[in-house]
């Protein structure tokens, strides 16, 4: 509590003793703020340290580690803030850009961006008609204008159907309007309730048994086994709109394919310990078609499968009708993909990925502080450099660009390579690096000879991003079921955000109208078909 004029002392040596034992408090709160601080910028650089390490085969303990560091990151930073006090929020928020420099930087507090159709409310304050000090008429000069950023609590509400029931005076005849149809038949749930636990389970990652807590606050005791139901309902009334995707994602002629491990439990396994679950690694599969890089006007969309493995017999069967490019890492199981047919004609073409021979480099430099590795760095940063200047051209533009400023630095950097596989030791990883590129050349130029093939597949890496963040949430799937359930959902959740939607207003619209819409019209509910009622009303 800061003290009055009034209430301070009127002695002067009391007085000096106040002053020294504020300035003592001042001076030891300063040394707590410099530690904190030390200490959020050694954890800020322990993070970018893993963050550019992440790729390698200890990938997964990284992932771990770099949440567990985000997590004390969080929590030094909101008690520095409730103890000091934060910062204005005038700074724009910082860019992902400044963010992955290699100098940490000092906690900025960026003033929050918010959507142009967020709901507004205004409040004026009126100082009167009348002066306060001499009673005369006041006059408009302005206004000064704030804002207040306030969230409206989530609240459940139950609507009572009346159906009114009448009978003729003359004939008797008895009248009543039908029911409405419901997204689940004789099911309580409304569609925007269903969008939210879809949403929070697939999206947000919030299991089910927290679900039903944060529902339990709000009013409404749900079983966690009628979760279960609603949820899994729910997918099966929008099987056909995931089904749709998945055509018009395959129907591309090219993508960008990736896969990453889920744990999967499964009763037939031995365990490995008595109190161990029984748990195998299953598979989620993505393809990912979008084609804006070079201005095209198709719709993105992304599509995800499940397996119970990691045979090559999955992607072969997802991709069995597919003809064109499809841009992928090495897995052994798409090479069957890219074998010419029985006419001798080749149906896939592979379109190698830069981004990952590029971290195979940065990993051998980050270790041995390689030259050559940093040089094998700086010759494909360069390639990167002319991409980023003609993204969003047309693919003829693309093409003579590559073909003029690429291909003369692609050459250089393949017979460079050579040059140095005939100095360093066959069996160090930048020699791996450099074979790994070698033997796939064709795979690794394809994007010169193509002015529609990205440089890489990070488009696919991206998709992957929600199931690599739900794992640190939910430590395995419950049955193969359940992870073609997570892959179909994930389906319709990231195809809706590949086209611009809040995933959960796309979903709650299309539960209230799927079961009354005509099946031959069933791609009007598309994500790219769709339109957003509550914006459409408002415009």
């Amino acid at each position: 509590m800061i003290p009055t004029l009034d209430s301070l002392p009127d002695d002067p040596a009391t007085l000096k003793a106040m002053i020294l034992a504020q300035h003592e408090e001042v001076t030891r709160m300063s040394a707590s703020v410099r530690a904190y601080e030390s200490l959020v910028e050694a954890l800020k650089a322990r993070i970018l340290r893993l963050r550019k390490q992440k790729f390698g085969s200890s990938s997964e303990r990284i992932t771990r580690e770099i949440a567990q560091l985000e997590l004390a990151l969080e929590d030094l930073q909101v008690a520095h803030a409730r103890e000091y006090g934060g910062q204005a929020e005038g700074d724009p928020a910082p860019t992902p850009e400044s963010e992955s420099t290699d100098k940490p930087q000092g906690r900025r507090r960026g003033r929050p961006r918010v959507d142009p159709q967020t709901p507004r409310t205004r409040e004026t304050l009126d100082p009167g008609e009348e002066c306060p000090d001499c009673g005369g008429p006041l006059r408009l000069l302005g206004e000064d204008v704030s804002e207040l950023l306030e969230l409206v609590t989530a609240q459940l509400k139950v609507i009572e159907i009346a159906r009114l029931k009448k009978s003729c005076r003359c004939c008797e005849k008895v009248v009543q309007p039908e029911a409405p149809s419901r997204p689940i038949p004789r099911s309580m749930a409304g569609p925007g309730l269903l969008a939210h636990i879809l949403v929070s389970k697939f999206d947000d990652h919030l299991p089910l048994y927290r679900q039903t807590e944060i529902l339990a606050r709000q009013g409404a005791e749900i079983p966690r086994s009628t979760l279960v139901d609603w949820c899994g309902q729910s997918m099966a009334v929008v099987a056909p709109l995931v089904a749709r995707i998945k055509d018009h994602v395959l129907a591309g002629d090219r993508l960008h394919g990736d896969d990453t491990p889920i744990k999967v439990l499964d009763p037939r396994r031995p365990k490995a310990a008595a109190s161990a679950k029984a748990v195998k690694e299953g598979r989620i599969w993505t393809y990912v078609r979008d084609d804006r890089a070079w201005g095209c006007t198709d719709p993105p969309a992304v599509a995800y499968w499940f397996s119970p493995d990691r045979k090559g017999v999955h992607p072969q069967e997802h991709l069995k009708d597919f003809r064109g490019i499809l841009q992928a890492d090495a897995y052994a199981g798409f090479r069957k993909l890219y074998e010419p047919d029985a006419e001798g004609k080749v149906r896939v073409r592979e379109a190698a990925c830069w981004a990952h021979l590029r971290r195979d480099f940065h990993d051998v430099w980050k270790a041995t502080g390689s030259k050559l590795a940093e040089e094998a760095l700086n010759r494909i940063g360069a390639l990167y450099d002319l991409e980023r200047a003609i993204s969003g051209q047309a693919p003829e533009m693309r093409y003579r660009q590559r073909q003029a400023h690429s291909r003369p630095r692609v050459e250089a950097f393949r017979t460079w390579c050579e040059a140095q596989l005939a100095r360093i030791s066959g069996k160090s990883g930048l020699a791996k690096a450099m074979r790994y590129a070698l033997n796939r050349w064709p795979a690794f130029t394809l994007f010169l000879e193509d002015g529609r093939v990205a440089i890489d597949n990070n488009v696919a890496e991206r998709a992957m991003r929600p199931i690599a963040i739900g794992r640190k949430n939910y430590l395995f799937a419950g049955s193969d079921a359940g992870g073609e359930t997570l892959a179909d959902a994930m389906t319709l959740i990231e195809a809706a955000k590949l086209s611009g939607h809040d995933p959960q207003a796309y979903l709650a619209n299309v539960l209230a109208r799927i079961n009354d819409h005509p099946i031959n019209r069933i791609d009007d509910l598309l994500p790219w078909n769709w339109t957003n009622p509550a914006l459409a009303k408002a415009a």
